[in-house]
């Protein structure tokens, strides 16, 4: 076989697994009007939040209404405001005809656990809750735990198995091998902070943004000590 037919057998493309968090819009009611008028308001409060951001937009919740949903109109508002629509979830055979016709994905509801996103100004500091001591986790955390420490630290002294979740409204602590997610300021703390003694992680993420492991891995820190913090809204890991 000469080098011709070597490079045509070579393969240009892999299919990866991965967890990537993804924002999505849930839509309540079919009121395309109020829609536009709320989601410039909160495009107002936090610009950078809506640049370009990719979104689900459920329909699964939307309630009953005499007047058929024009789904080209709720994509075109989403545009409008900087929203990127990667697909439906919704069940209803109407809107699975009007996503086959526009050519666009479409993913069942599955009954994840989801929690509203507290959205603040990019440019403002979001206060502190008031003080709640640190949840201390002693015990090692197996995969498909999840711990959330709700307006506090959240502290674990052994180590996080990948496929484990540690959520906290303040900072995180990992005290041994951090393979698993951790996202801290999840309710908008931009202030938050990740530190492991061993950062080998699923998922790192402050306030919304977020790096999987598929990059983490390229990173210089990867195996080691490091802190992991926003500046000027980028994810940066420095070491410890």
């Amino acid at each position: 076989m000469n080098q011709v037919d070597l490079l045509e057998k070579a393969p240009v493309f892999q299919l990866k697994g991965s967890m990537l968090a993804l924002t999505i819009l849930e839509l309540s009611a079919n009121e395309l009007d109020r829609l536009d008028m709320q989601l410039a308001e909160k495009v107002e409060q936090a610009p950078q939040f809506f640049q370009d951001a990719p979104i689900i937009l459920a329909l699964d919740k939307c309630t009953a209404s005499t007047q058929p949903l024009d789904l080209v109109r709720l994509l075109s508002l989403c545009r409008k405001h900087g929203l990127h629509t990667l697909a439906l979830r919704t069940e209803h055979p109407e809107h699975l005809a009007a996503a086959q016709r526009l050519d666009l994905p479409v993913i069942p509801p599955n009954g994840a656990r989801e929690r509203p996103l507290a959205i603040a100004a990019s440019n403002e500091v979001v206060a502190e809750p008031s003080f709640t001591p640190a949840r201390i986790i002693t015990q090692p955390v197996r995969s498909g735990q999840q711990i959330y420490a709700k307006n506090t630290d959240l502290i674990v002294m052994t180590a996080v198995s990948a496929g484990a979740e540690l959520l906290a409204d303040g900072n995180i602590h990992v005290y041994g091998p951090l393979r698993g997610r951790a996202l801290a300021g999840i309710n908008g703390n931009f202030q938050a902070r990740i530190f492991c003694q061993y950062m080998a992680a699923e998922m790192l993420s402050i306030a919304g943004q977020y790096k999987v492991a598929e990059v983490l891995r390229r990173d210089p820190l990867w195996g080691k000590a490091s802190q992991t913090y926003l500046n000027k809204e980028q994810l940066e890991i420095s070491a410890l």
